[in-house]
Formats: C-alpha cells, sequence, structure tokens
C-alpha cells in the first residue's frame, strides 16, 4: 500500500502525518510525504529570498517527518514540489500513483477578544459547509481515495 501525504510542516500537517500513523501502522505502506512551495507571483529580490527562505523550511519539515515516520517502521520517501499546491498535489498523485491521499484541513486559530472568537465561529461554520481551497480542489478532482483530517 501507498499513502500520500501532503506535508507542510504545519500543526494540523504533524497531527495528520500521527493519526495517519496511528491508523495505517498495521498496514505497513510506503508513505510518500509531498511539499509543495508556492511560486512568488511576483519576481523581486524579497520574493525570491523569501521563496528560497520557504523552500529550506519545507526541506527540513519533511526531513523530521521522514525521521519520525521511519522511527515508527515505515518506508518513506519525500516528493518536494514548486508551483500552485493544488496544482502540484493533483499532479503529484498522477505521477506516484498511491493508493490514498492524506491531507489536513487548513485552520487559522484568532489570538482572542469577543468580535474575533464572533467572526472566527461564523467562518468555522461556513467553513464547516466546505472545505479549503485545497481539501476542496482535490475533493472534486483526485483520481484516488482522498482521506481529510480535520483540524482540531
Amino acid at each position: 500500500m501507498k499513502i500520500m501525504l501532503a506535508y507542510d510542516g504545519s500543526r494540523n500537517a504533524k497531527l495528520a502525518l500521527a493519526q495517519a500513523v496511528e491508523m495505517f501502522r498495521c498496514n505497513v505502506p510506503t508513505l510518500m510525504l509531498v511539499a509543495v512551495a508556492e511560486n512568488p507571483r511576483h519576481s523581486t529580490d524579497a520574493n525570491e529570498d523569501l521563496f528560497q527562505e520557504e523552500v529550506e523550511e519545507l526541506h527540513a519539515a519533511l526531513a523530521e517527518a521522514k525521521t519520525f515516520a521511519e522511527s515508527e517502521g515505515f518506508a518513506v520517501q519525500t516528493h518536494m514540489a514548486e508551483g500552485d499546491a493544488r496544482k502540484q498535489l493533483l499532479h503529484a498523485t498522477r505521477r506516484l500513483q498511491p493508493d490514498l491521499l492524506v491531507i489536513a484541513r487548513h485552520s487559522q486559530k484568532p489570538d482572542g477578544g469577543i468580535i474575533a472568537q464572533s467572526l472566527s465561529y461564523f467562518v468555522d461554520e461556513l467553513d464547516y459547509m466546505t472545505f479549503g481551497s485545497v481539501s476542496s480542489f482535490l475533493a472534486r478532482r483526485v483520481e484516488v481515495p482522498l482521506l481529510i483530517f480535520p483540524s482540531p
């Protein structure tokens, strides 16, 4: 069994990795960790520096995730792509042919305050009815089973 996991090093991605490891441990799958660095919209030196910083952070996150999954007994491959995350993840499923794609929903918790909490509640309700842009895009287009872990 081959499981592809979209991984960006975020809290939710780390939780999804831990949940996937626990859930599929008995299947002894090959885990394919895929990260996508999104290209800057404008080609300036500052944007290029930020992009290179993001690439380095993603490589470090992939290495950390690989170490964790290997310590749990998984065979692990890492893959890095550049561009639009939705399209690159879709392309990766077609190229890598996983048996399952695992992603984590994106969430942004407000720092506090009654107005922020009220707005957050409204957005959460809206988000409950839909998915984030990446998960929504993949849910409509991906040709392999898709597991979306909710954000805590």
